[in-house]
């Protein structure tokens, strides 16, 4: 009994994390990949340039 209580308060967030509005994970991962891809074309311009 003592067991499933630890567990179950283990797996709780904790009170000041609670209240937060956390996005979902796939929101999250494509704003990753927009992120990454816009610093590429910032800092590969050149060469993207040279190729057209």
């Amino acid at each position: 009994m003592e067991n499933k209580n630890l567990q179950e308060n283990f797996n709780k967030t904790p009170s000041k994390m609670s209240r937060l509005a956390w996005p979902k994970a796939k929101y999250g991962a494509i704003a990753a990949i927009i992120i990454i891809v816009l610093v590429s074309l910032v800092y590969y311009k050149d060469i993207l340039l040279s190729i057209i």
